[in-house]
């Protein structure tokens, strides 16, 4: 970590001032370093060939620092992975913070330092951002908010409209682990073994499924915030059709499975931050599922069901003990700033 001249971020560093100039100068811009960011201009110039995909989003999981992760990874990852599911390989983000005061100049650290890290593995440059700093008690520590470009691949043609009955549904891995990871800190649980947070770049996977598979992978989502359920609902409202998915089929580690059972959870509606779902031809399904197991992150990928002509509008869940029922859209927030 650089010499500060300060402990804790103060109003002062948003000021747009010396204090301002210090914090940029000597950490964000030294760690984040390249040509495109090197121009310290409020604007970014480059290339793009070809269709483009574009996507924002903002982070306020609290708290920010959570088993296998924090803030600052799970925003470069979150809006790579937005990207991804579009058929595009992320080239250049923007990144911004509000900063609460009081915030400690070592925390902060730490989240640069994991944003470099995922920024790096994901293979993105950062190119022009903005910091912002609130009193304190106006915020909760920091707040991020990214927003990413990438150029759409060639073999990808990611449309709702491609979703047809007969279709498989593929989850790519275990389900629930994020959400599960962030609940066990506020709530001050301990497992006997470890959860972890499944945060990740997709870009890498997905680029590979679709120079293997092309035009016969359908649709992608990854299933963050409400979980798998949620997306599954999402997708037939607004490809008008119906789903039905396996309960016996669905990836959950054991330790994520009694602890959702403790706290009265069920790991559908649950947030992940690494897993995403695919809509593809049924007669690639099982070699989709066999190329995501040859991967890190995606060893328990599965089919979880198929797309079906009966009961437009809703997934209906078979149990594990045969009997079905309609698997409905999350109401409310069930696990609120989540990511």
């Amino acid at each position: 970590m650089p010499k500060l001249d300060f402990d804790v971020i103060t109003l002062g560093h948003g000021s747009g001032g010396v204090l301002t100039n210090k914090l940029l100068k000597s950490g964000v811009f030294d760690l984040l370093k390249n040509p495109l960011l090197d121009t310290h201009h409020d604007g970014a110039v480059f290339e793009l060939n070809g269709k483009t995909a574009f996507s924002t989003d903002s982070y306020v999981i609290s708290p920010i620092f959570f088993p296998g992760g924090n803030i600052g990874e799970l925003a470069i990852n979150g809006t790579v992975n937005d990207l991804a599911m579009c058929g595009a390989q992320p080239k250049y983000l923007s990144l911004s913070f509000i900063i609460e005061e009081g915030l400690k100049m070592t925390e902060f650290w730490e989240v640069l330092v994991s944003i470099k890290k995922a920024a790096d593995t994901a293979g993105v440059q950062i190119v022009t951002g903005d910091t912002k700093v609130v009193e304190k008690g106006k915020g909760d520590k920091l707040f991020i908010n990214t927003a990413g470009v990438g150029q759409l691949m060639s073999k990808a043609n990611i449309d709702m409209n491609q979703v047809k009955p007969g279709d498989k549904v593929i989850v790519s891995d275990s389900i629930a682990n994020h959400g599960i990871a962030v609940m066990s800190i506020r709530e001050g649980l301990e497992f006997e073994t470890s959860i972890l947070s499944d945060t990740r770049p997709l870009n890498g996977i997905v680029g590979k499924l679709i120079e293997e598979f092309g035009y016969d992978i359908h649709l992608l989502r990854d299933a963050t915030r409400g979980g798998v359920a949620s997306v599954l609902n999402e997708i037939a409202q607004d490809a008008q059709v119906g789903i039905e998915i396996l309960q016996k089929h669905t990836p959950v580690d054991p330790e994520v499975e009694g602890a959702c059972e403790m706290l009265g959870l069920d790991p559908l509606y649950v947030a992940n931050e690494g897993v995403f779902m695919i809509i593809a031809d049924a007669q690639i399904a099982d070699d989709i599922v066999q190329m995501l197991r040859t991967f890190e992150g995606s060893k328990k990928a599965t089919i979880l069901g198929e797309i079906v002509e009966g009961h437009k509008r809703q997934v209906i869940l078979q149990s594990a003990i045969g009997g079905k029922r309609v698997l409905n859209m999350l109401v409310g927030e069930q696990l609120p700033r989540i990511c």
